[in-house]
């Protein structure tokens, strides 16, 4: 059973009130309810957390490679993604892969948002499909886990059969 952790940054805890013409009505427990739901279906189980500290996040993130309690991430990081150097460098030593998530399509949005710091060195990205990017970088994590059971993260999902 793949353990995923998903990971919000700043005024992510505000979806569903912060500017909904941008991210949408639904809330965050909306959101979450699906995705543990979805989670089961796929033969995993997800822990959710938010902060709106980056060091917390880095924090979060380092514990979750060092004890070993997850095999992959889905990460939000707002607008810490266009900024955080300590973020991205955090990330990029992770042991396990990271996929980034983004609920609006950044690259449609003004130019200091079309940039993201973290891709280079995340497994992949998902943005533009609202609250869906989560079920996608789910969907997208627990393959990437299923593919390193047993060995090191290769930053690609398994091939498909067939």
């Amino acid at each position: 059973m793949s353990r995923i952790l998903i990971l919000n940054g700043p005024n992510l805890n505000w979806l569903g009130r912060r500017e909904p013409h941008l991210y949408g009505g639904a809330t965050w427990p909306v959101i979450q309810a699906r995705l543990e739901k979805e989670a089961r279906e796929l033969g995993a189980v997800i822990e959710c957390r938010q902060s709106n500290h980056e060091g917390e996040l880095i924090d979060l993130l380092q514990a979750a490679a060092e004890e070993g309690r997850y095999d992959a991430v889905v990460l939000n990081a707002g607008g810490l993604t266009h900024t955080s150097v300590a973020l991205r460098d955090c990330v990029a030593a992770l042991p396990i892969p990271v996929v980034e998530v983004h609920l609006t399509n950044i690259y449609a949005r003004e130019e200091f948002r079309r940039r993201s710091l973290l891709a280079p060195v995340v497994a992949g990205q998902i943005t533009g499909f609202g609250g869906y990017s989560y079920s996608l970088g789910l969907l997208a994590a627990v393959h990437l886990a299923k593919g390193r059971e047993g060995g090191k993260a290769t930053g690609t999902a398994p091939e498909a059969s067939g």
